[in-house]
């Protein structure tokens, strides 16, 4: 009889140890099935702030399409008003812009040559005239302009100005651009403290003989510099480095008249 009761026992304290356990495994899962809902929620948080500022960025492309549109309408519009000629008059303003094409090719060739023989007496490692673009180009070098350094023009380069600038006195219509370039051996004195300072300051010197000096208009001229890096030759030998040391006075026809009648 002791024994039944022993085993009944065991028996019911068994079976009370196992229903814990399943009771502690279903909790221990639901509280993991939790989790991964939290962590769920999140990451779905996450991907609704991108999508709302996925939307808003479109909006705003939107918007941005929107006034772009306008403004293409309004072109549209516009140039529909201008087309309103009929082929005789296009024919005529066809005409028109290709004889100012023709007139200002003839300038600058014209105006090349003249150039080439007003400094004529200049060595060929002093200037360089060549057409680009529609442009004259008048490259001098530093040693026909100034010494190492300096941005005053020495006497023989004031007076291969004077010569050009006669030149370029005689021409209507041009606007000059002077560009001043170094190389790349950095600069730093008590007047200049890197190569963009001297190329500008050589620049302004060469404008103020121009038009001071010289009488050239000076609503028609600007002063530049591009230190280091335009070189028309490497910098990695002295020859190179003397090449790009240089001034280039750019020769332009005025598009005034060119634009007045593309306007039309």
């Amino acid at each position: 009889m002791k024994k039944l009761i022993f085993y009944s026992f065991v028996l019911l304290t068994t079976i009370g140890l196992l229903s814990s356990c399943v009771s502690k495994r279903k909790f221990v899962s639901s509280q993991n099935k939790v989790k991964d809902l939290q962590s769920d929620n999140v990451n779905l948080n996450s991907k609704i702030s991108d999508c709302n500022a996925s939307v808003k960025k479109l909006q705003g492309q939107k918007s941005s399409l929107e006034e772009a549109n306008a403004s293409a309408q309004k072109d549209l519009q516009t140039l529909s008003s201008k087309s309103n000629l009929t082929i005789e008059d296009q024919a005529k303003r066809l005409q028109s812009l290709q004889d100012i094409i023709r007139r200002q090719r003839e300038v600058m060739n014209k105006l090349k040559q003249s150039v080439i023989d007003a400094l004529v007496n200049l060595k060929a490692d002093e200037l360089s005239v060549y057409l680009k673009d529609g442009k004259v180009y008048v490259s001098l070098s530093e040693n026909l302009l100034f010494k190492s350094g300096s941005a005053v023009v020495d006497p023989k380069g004031k007076e291969a100005l004077k010569k050009l600038c006669q030149v370029l006195n005689a021409t209507k219509d041009i606007n000059i651009l002077i560009e001043g370039h170094t190389d790349t051996i950095p600069i730093k004195t008590d007047q200049f403290t890197d190569n963009w300072a001297l190329s500008v300051s050589r620049a302004t010197s060469i404008v103020r003989i121009l038009t001071i000096d010289n009488g050239f208009d000076e609503h028609h001229i600007i002063a530049s510099g591009r230190s280091k890096f335009q070189p028309i030759m490497t910098n990695s030998t002295p020859e190179g480095r003397t090449g790009n040391r240089r001034t280039e006075i750019i020769l332009s026809p005025d598009m005034n008249e060119l634009f007045r009648l593309l306007e039309i």
